[in-house]
């Protein structure tokens, strides 16, 4: 199976910082930003947001990690038993903006599952969506509001975003899906 590197280290950190000020720039009454990081490779993502956002403004950062398993609408069709993790958030979330952060987007099913996980613990003023890639194919009514990259992708493609803390590398590369 051939992986294609589409994204290095260097073209990756360049789309986080920008992702970082547009966060900050379409944000300009609030003080706070509450960045939610999807479980597994969106938590990374969503600290390395923080420290940008950190560093280019005086906005206060905080951030939280959200797994989704248990809110997921095809449980059945996972091959083995959902693991539950804990929700790890500092700060309510009643009238705040919360921005999830994953590193793909595909169907929108797993932004779904953050969004109803997210209101069962409390309702926030705004729930916005930042994804470093969008590789199109919505099942749902579902957009990123903060997009690193579009990639067209087939259904018979699949997009990794490898990061440090997993994989031991910063990349995102294209391969064929397993047959």
């Amino acid at each position: 199976m051939l992986e294609k590197v589409i994204m290095d280290e260097n073209s990756v950190n360049r789309t986080l910082l920008r992702l970082a000020h547009e966060i900050i720039e379409t944000n300009p009454d609030d003080d706070t930003v509450c960045l939610v990081g999807i479980r597994r490779r969106g938590v990374p993502i969503a600290k390395k947001l923080a420290e940008n956002i950190t560093k280019f403004s005086d906005m206060k950062v905080m951030q939280g990690e959200l797994d989704i398993t248990l809110y997921r609408d095809d449980l059945e069709e996972m091959s083995e038993q959902p693991k539950t993790h804990s929700m790890s958030l500092d700060f309510d979330v009643k009238g705040r903006t919360i921005i999830l952060v994953d590193d793909v987007i595909y169907t929108g099913r797993t932004a779904r599952a953050a969004i109803d996980a997210i209101i069962d613990v409390g309702r926030p003023s705004k729930i916005k969506l930042c994804v470093l890639i969008d590789r199109g194919h919505r099942e749902l009514p579902i957009r990123g509001d903060y997009v690193g990259k579009n990639v067209p992708t087939s259904h018979k493609e699949v997009i990794s975003v490898k990061v440090p803390e997993y994989d031991g590398v910063t990349e995102v590369v294209i391969r064929k899906a397993d047959e």
